[in-house]
């Protein structure tokens, strides 16, 4: 039986919702969740006109399928948690405010206690106390790799504002990212098994001289009537009556292929690259982006000359966004396995994307792995696609086809015969 402690709503909380279906949850622990009294946020919410933001995000945390008697939550803790991170004006203030919420988070675990679990699941940076305290205890510790070791980041990211300053504050690699480096490889340390997203996570803690024989690769997966519905329902722009591959093809016979981004508009995400795409595909594309803004505002002016930044939206939300595109576009310089990117798939778009995305797309058959930071590829694939409609049918149907390796059940059965696995080669 395990305890799951998980800080944020990742994947919608897929991971302790597996382990309940599965008879296997003794307890899960969150920063918030909307269960009772909160779960009357999301009604409330609902009928209130344009109601989105924090609230609505918060509204959306809902861990569907878990006992409300299995979760502990804290909200004043999250709202805490929210402030600080809101306040952080640098990227060492913000490291700083995720070092804290961690050790705060398990804190207030261990002093709740953990009944009778036999074993953790935790998540880098925010997992370390716990895991030192069940070690004591024997039980087993599981902990998940969400991204690239911090070092390997931070390499990354560094080449990064190198490239293109002006477009970000650049990150101390000392002080609190060297304790953030610190921290994480201490919870390797603790770990008796470390779920991977991708092969580049496995591949980050391997260079990093960690513990890669205690690493296995587990891709993620997508809810299946999330996908289903993106694929039946039109976008905003689309006439109505239309579904979204007839809406498709007329964005194609009109000459504009429909590129969509989603995450965060920075400079991990590979926003220059994409600027630049938009740029040389003028007249041939139009480009949405969905995700908070976290560029400065002189690069955020530049990008939407080019791009319909959309900001923050809801999930029901992304339905529609995700049926208005043709091409779903992620040209990442770091991540764990975006799951943004299992979704386009599960929506039926092909995807162009790069290896350090960490997704499950083959090169030239869902779509294209681009190389890193090269805007002039990601051009040459949109070109491909707009010009070659039986290429993007194609295409669109093996994402299809391949997304159904990638639902949530699928995930289940993998992370199950993983942490299943590691149970029998510690007893």
């Amino acid at each position: 039986m395990f305890a799951v402690a998980q800080l944020g709503a990742r994947m919608h909380y897929a991971v302790p919702r597996i382990l309940q279906s599965a008879g296997m949850l003794e307890h899960f622990y969150t920063d918030f969740a909307a269960v009772q009294p909160w779960s009357v946020l999301p009604g409330t919410l609902g009928k209130v006109r344009g109601a989105s933001g924090a609230l609505g995000r918060m509204a959306a945390r809902v861990p569907l399928g878990i006992p409300a008697d299995r979760i502990t939550h804290w909200p004043a803790f999250a709202t805490q948690y929210y402030l600080r991170q809101r306040r952080a004006t640098t990227p060492e203030q913000l490291t700083n405010t995720f070092l804290w919420a961690g050790i705060e988070f398990c804190r207030r675990i261990l002093r709740h206690g953990l009944g009778n679990a036999r074993a953790v699941y935790t998540y880098n940076s925010a997992g370390l106390e716990l895991m030192e305290h069940a070690g004591a205890r024997g039980l087993l510790r599981v902990m998940e790799q969400t991204i690239v070791p911090v070092s390997v980041e931070d390499r990354l990211m560094a080449e990064e504002h190198s490239a293109w300053p002006g477009w970000g504050t650049p990150r101390d690699a000392g002080g609190a990212r060297a304790a953030a480096a610190d921290r994480e490889r201490r919870e390797w340390d603790q770990a008796d098994l470390i779920v991977c997203g991708s092969e580049f996570v496995r591949r980050g803690i391997s260079e990093c001289d960690g513990p890669a024989a205690c690493c296995v690769v587990v891709p993620y997966g997508v809810d299946w009537s999330f996908a289903r519905a993106s694929r039946l329902r039109a976008g905003p722009m689309v006439p109505t009556g239309m579904d979204a591959s007839q809406a498709r093809g007329l964005g194609r016979q009109q000459g504009r292929l429909r590129v969509l981004v989603v995450g965060e508009v920075s400079l991990r995400k590979g926003a220059p690259y994409v600027l630049a795409a938009a740029r040389a595909t003028k007249g041939l594309a139009e480009f949405w982006w969905c995700g908070r803004v976290g560029v400065p505002p002189a690069a955020a002016r530049e990008l939407q000359e080019h791009i319909g930044l959309r900001g923050v939206i809801t999930r029901p939300e992304m339905v529609e966004h995700y049926a208005w595109a043709d091409v779903f576009l992620l040209p990442s310089i770091c991540e764990g396995s975006a799951t943004v990117c299992y979704e386009a798939l599960a929506a039926g778009l092909p995807v162009i994307t790069t290896e350090n995305a960490g997704s499950v797309v083959r090169d030239g058959i869902e779509g294209f792995i681009v190389p890193l930071r090269d805007s002039s590829a990601i051009v040459e694939r949109l070109e491909r696609l707009h010009g070659d409609r039986e290429l993007w049918e194609s295409m669109s149907r093996a994402a299809l086809e391949r997304a159904s390796e990638f639902t949530l059940d699928k995930y289940g059965e993998r992370l199950l015969s993983a942490v299943t696995a590691a149970t029998a080669s510690t007893t």
